[in-house]
């Protein structure tokens, strides 16, 4: 089975990951969960839920030097939705975070990567966020971003976010093993 590494920021589509575990799982893929810490504290609730639904802990946090992973090896990384920061963060190799941390190393491995940002129009005004857009994509990422990716929204005003749009990039890229 194709293992996707399934990676969340602290952005209000993050509150529909169960429905896009679902769906990933629907097209045949092991789905493991990591999450910001920000965006793990929004769904704490839901975490034991979540963990139930993918079969693998959720996570957060680095692991302890010496523990052993508790997930399978990754054959393709979906990060949606992807911050502002997380994008920045991400391109400057800032890896403070947990999720930043694997698709910052995930870009050394060949992993197949796929990010879709979720940032308002103010956001994208700042040059910083159009230079790691593009840094990300001279490092092999698809970034679902622009014309036939995610199109920015005026702040405070919310869109449905193109879930099916960014799992139907990471099926290109890696379909489901038997």
């Amino acid at each position: 089975m194709t293992t996707l590494y399934l990676f969340g920021t602290a952005a209000l589509p993050v509150l529909e990951i169960a429905e896009t575990v679902r769906a990933a799982q629907a097209r045949g893929w092991d789905v493991c969960l990591g999450l910001t810490p920000s965006a793990a504290a929004w769904l704490e609730p839901q975490l034991p839920e979540l963990e139930a639904l993918t079969g693998h802990p959720v996570r957060s946090e680095y692991k302890m030097p010496g523990a052993p992973d508790v997930w399978p090896p990754a054959d393709v990384i979906l990060v949606a939705p992807a911050t502002f920061n997380t994008i920045n963060e991400w391109s400057l190799g800032l890896t403070g975070k947990f999720v930043v941390g694997v698709v910052a190393e995930a870009i050394g491995k060949d992993i197949p990567t796929v990010a879709m940002p979720c940032v308002n129009s103010a956001y994208v005004q700042h040059p910083q966020f159009h230079w790691s857009v593009d840094a990300l994509r001279s490092m092999g990422v698809t970034v679902l971003y622009g014309e036939g990716g995610f199109e920015p929204n005026p702040p405070g005003e919310r869109r449905p976010y193109p879930w099916g749009l960014a799992l139907d990039a990471v099926g290109a890229i890696a379909s489901p093993a038997p």
